[in-house]
């Protein structure tokens, strides 16, 4: 059901940003719900190739940018691993703990952005993300070391 969800949710986005709706929209919004994780432009392209052997790997990754831009995905850049997207997180505010071995994502409510800020002149904050990295549980135990 949750992955239903979210193929509409991303579905809406896209209606509402001016988008026609093509089966190959269709097919990148399903791959986004069925992935927990994050996915690389190519694991995309890969994704898509199977379904759509001609599609190219620009007009993924101009997707997935455009996307991101509407806010159907959120983007992030891991240390070792480059420019990753996954659906975004549209039900609630939070942030994300990001484990650099295995890139499993925690989310957690704290917002710095809660905070009294003295910003300079008259900035106007419209948007904001806060990613923490580090190692998760499961990789330290794994390590059996504490990083």
């Amino acid at each position: 059901m949750a992955e239903n969800n979210t193929v509409k949710q991303m579905i809406d986005i896209m209606s509402r940003s001016g988008w026609r709706i093509t089966e190959q929209r269709r097919t990148l919004a399903e791959i986004f719900a069925k992935s927990d994780g994050y996915l690389s432009p190519k694991d995309v392209y890969d994704q898509m190739t199977n379904q759509y052997p001609s599609v190219s790997f620009d007009t993924v990754y101009r997707n997935l940018r455009l996307l991101s831009e509407m806010g159907a995905l959120e983007q992030f850049y891991f240390m070792d691993g480059g420019l990753k997207f996954r659906g975004s997180c549209l039900s609630h505010h939070h942030h994300h703990l990001i484990c650099i071995n295995c890139e499993k994502t925690l989310t957690f409510d704290y917002c710095p952005m809660e905070q009294t800020l003295e910003l300079p002149g008259s900035f106007k904050i419209v948007n904001h993300r806060f990613e923490v990295y580090g190692v998760c549980e499961q990789c330290q135990n794994e390590s059996g070391k504490d990083v």
